[in-house]
């Protein structure tokens, strides 16, 4: 896990140049025929990377965007005409059952589909309409990493193809150097309490609640702990009965609209004692992870690098391997 999450500054700038005429290409199809709407396709850190895509597809292109669980076509045989709808199915191998035909149902109902996938040689990439290789190269370790990361970068190349925007496209350029930056960013200062933690809330807003939701996965399949990832709205309703002195919670923040909130947030958990660990949250109470300075488009990519680096870091200190969690495998065969 360690060394394919360092790689993760590469494997976006040899993707980026090793997809450029293809996301050319792909974005001017879409401009061409628009999209009524969008649907996504995916399976945990994938299903992340999806969630990640929703926020900046609907703010950035003003298009409905929606999840699609696979179980509709694989286990209920009921998926809904899909014309005009373009697909995004998104995983790093590419062959997990469920999401196999889910796919091939969307694409019988009339989708667009357009595979955003790791392995080039999968069904998934030879039944798409499109395919957008991650470029991630080998990936053995159960905890995804670099792939995820690629998936982020991948929905973000897309869209700003797909829109003309520029300041999508500037993200995208300084994102390899910020990670290379953002991966040797020291984190270890959480170490201390998140390794005596038996349960924590991972707390998010906008597009970087995909990386709440994918840190939480993350405690959970590397470290052994029941890690919770909520909206910095929604944890505001009945999770907030749970906080006690004490209580770890991790909030990841960018610096857009969503910032005030967050900087809210933090305040009224710090006032009912939780012990807040945040990144982006300069002025909040509690401990500080070191972030640098970057557009709010990309910061939660840089924000799960950092992290990525910890999850390793946090599960050698609690004896665990985090290459080998227990009762996982890297192709999970979802039907």
């Amino acid at each position: 896990m360690f060394r394919e999450a360092s790689e993760s500054a590469e494997v976006v700038e040899r993707q980026r140049r090793r997809n450029a005429a293809a996301i050319r290409e792909l974005g001017a199809r879409i401009r061409r025929n628009p999209p009524r709407a969008v649907i996504t396709l995916a399976r945990g850190s994938s299903d992340h990377a999806a969630t990640f895509a929703r926020y900046l597809i609907e703010r950035r292109a003003r298009i409905l965007t929606s999840s699609l669980s696979p179980s509709i076509a694989s286990i209920y045989n009921a998926t809904p005409g899909l014309e005009g709808v373009v697909a995004f199915a998104i995983s790093q191998s590419g062959r997990s059952p469920d999401l196999l035909v889910a796919a091939e149902q969307a694409r019988a109902m009339g989708a667009f589909l357009v595979a955003i996938v790791n392995d080039e040689g999968s069904p998934l990439a030879a039944m798409a309409d499109a395919a957008i290789p991650l470029a991630a190269g080998p990936e053995r370790s159960v905890a995804a990493s670099k792939s995820f990361i690629a998936s982020l970068a991948a929905v973000v190349d897309l869209l700003a193809s797909w829109t003309q925007d520029p300041a999508l496209d500037a993200a995208l350029s300084a994102l390899p150097e910020k990670l290379a930056q953002a991966w040797a960013a020291d984190w270890s200062a959480a170490l201390g309490v998140l390794e005596r933690a038996e349960t924590l809330y991972v707390v998010a807003r906008g597009h970087g609640l995909a990386i709440a939701a994918e840190a939480a996965l993350k405690l959970k399949e590397t470290c052994g702990l029941h890690a919770e990832a909520f909206s910095g709205a929604e944890v505001r309703h009945g999770p907030m009965a749970l906080l006690r002195p004490g209580f770890p919670v991790v909030l990841f923040a960018q610096a857009d609209e969503t910032l005030a909130s967050m900087s809210e947030l933090a305040e009224l958990m710090a006032a009912r004692g939780a012990s807040l660990i945040s990144a982006g949250l300069a002025d909040a109470p509690g401990m500080h992870l070191p972030i640098g300075p970057a557009d709010p488009l990309i910061a939660p990519i840089l924000q799960i690098a950092s992290f990525y680096r910890l999850a390793n870091a946090l599960a050698l200190a609690r004896g665990l391997d985090p290459d080998r969690p227990p009762h996982l495998s890297k192709i999970t065969e979802t039907r």
